[in-house]
């Protein structure tokens, strides 16, 4: 009789470690089946505010009512809408400048009967057909920009892990609020507008995990990047103390061109995910079939491991980090270049050159390392945009390169 219990238990405890490591797998299928659609023609580019955003919004709210998220936007639903006047871009084909335009942000929250709420969030909009003036495509104007990486990507990402808590047999320490945002491209429209109107206090927010372009992890490098460690005092040794085969780069600041800015900027300690530039950026060519699921996979893994060591911690203290008025210079001109944010040597490693401009004119190419611009030694990011800031539009200056182990120098007109 002993024995035929033992046996009982230890099949039981089998069973139930099946159930438990099936309930907590990130879905490689579920990430292409999101991304596929969301970054399809039929959606043209999920333009602020077009009818084709409110589409990708309304398959959000939908993989939320399936996994039986509260709904937190108006009268019940997930969808939470707000005017906002659009910002007038020089740039754009056809500016709309101060014109009425209404976004959308799509908001899920589990409630698990905790003191404090995690919220993970990521932009669903983006370049609609290239009339904003913000793609980097020579005429993109009338053009489908599918935004597979940016951020189907982290939209996606943020739908698989509100699957993967919602169906976690184990409850966790913290309430989770699943925010897809619209309105990014245009200026973090979106993410203002929540911290301005928030579903929930935000002095119940333990922290907010941002997910912008995390689809296209390197398989050679696997350099991912994560932003804001600098916002609470534990997350440095959190990230040291964790395992991954990826080549983990940090920053402290909590101000960078992304939704978690907007969270920073209301004393929320953050983190933002992102697997680095690519020379398809607000460009058409940005399509889902360039998209490393497996990567992604991994990447949203790593943010679990990081939660589960959150957990393990009182609620997290906010700090401040440097200030991106104080420490990032303003400038008129560019010169046309994707910059690689994940290089780690002397320079400014260009990632990519945009048709048509400086950079492309002067003959840079992809690959390059920017070590000098003018009379300015380019070191790191910062120098390279002091640089920039001392040049007007029509000025010439030189621009110094190392391009395979050789110094070559070129004349670019601003």
């Amino acid at each position: 009789m002993k024995k035929n219990c033992f046996t009982a238990i230890i099949f039981s405890l089998a069973l139930l470690n099946t159930f438990y490591a099936h309930a907590q797998q990130i879905s490689t299928d579920n990430l292409k089946k999101h991304i596929s659609y969301l970054s399809s023609d039929e959606l043209k580019g999920r333009g602020t505010g077009t009818d084709d955003e409110l589409k990708a919004a309304q398959y959000i709210a939908q993989q939320f009512e399936h996994l039986k998220l509260i709904p937190k936007g108006e009268k019940g639903s997930y969808i939470q809408a707000y005017e906002f006047t659009e910002p007038q871009n020089p740039h754009a084909v056809a500016d709309s400048g101060g014109k009425k335009n209404t976004l959308r942000n799509v908001i899920g929250y589990l409630d698990n009967q905790a003191k404090y709420t995690i919220i993970i969030g990521g932009h669903y909009d983006h370049l609609g057909m290239g009339h904003d003036g913000n793609s980097l495509e020579a005429n993109p104007a009338g053009k489908i920009h599918n935004g597979a990486d940016d951020n189907a990507s982290g939209t996606a990402g943020v739908i698989e892990l509100a699957r993967y808590y919602a169906t976690n047999p184990i409850k966790e320490k913290y309430n989770f609020l699943f925010i897809c945002f619209s309105g990014e491209e245009l200026g973090l429209y979106g993410s203002k507008l929540y911290c301005e109107k928030p579903v929930l206090p935000l002095s119940e927010v333990n922290m907010m995990i941002n997910m912008d372009m995390i689809g296209r992890l390197e398989p050679k490098t696997k350099k991912l990047m994560v932003y804001g460690v600098g916002t609470a005092p534990q997350f440095v040794d959190m990230i040291a103390g964790i395992k991954s085969a990826m080549d983990v780069l940090t920053d402290s600041s909590g101000v960078g061109p992304s939704d978690q800015t907007s969270f920073y900027l209301k004393d929320i300690p953050v983190l933002h995910f992102f697997t680095g530039q690519h020379s398809d950026y607000h460009k058409p060519s940005d399509d889902f079939d360039k998209i490393n699921y497996d990567g992604e996979k991994e990447v949203l893994e790593y943010m679990i491991r990081l939660i589960d060591e959150v957990e393990k911690q009182p609620k997290l203290k906010f700090l401040k980090t440097r200030s991106s008025k104080s420490d990032t210079p303003s400038f008129k001109v560019t010169l046309g270049i994707m910059p690689d944010y994940m290089f780690s040597g002397v320079g400014v490693h260009v990632d990519g050159v945009t048709d048509g401009k400086p950079a492309h004119k002067a003959g840079l190419q992809k690959g390059d390392v920017i070590v000098k611009l003018g009379d300015h030694k380019v070191n790191d990011m910062q120098a390279y945009m002091k640089a920039l800031s001392e040049f007007k539009k029509g000025d010439t200056t030189t621009v110094k390169v190392i391009r395979d182990n050789n110094v070559v120098e070129s004349k670019v007109t601003f």
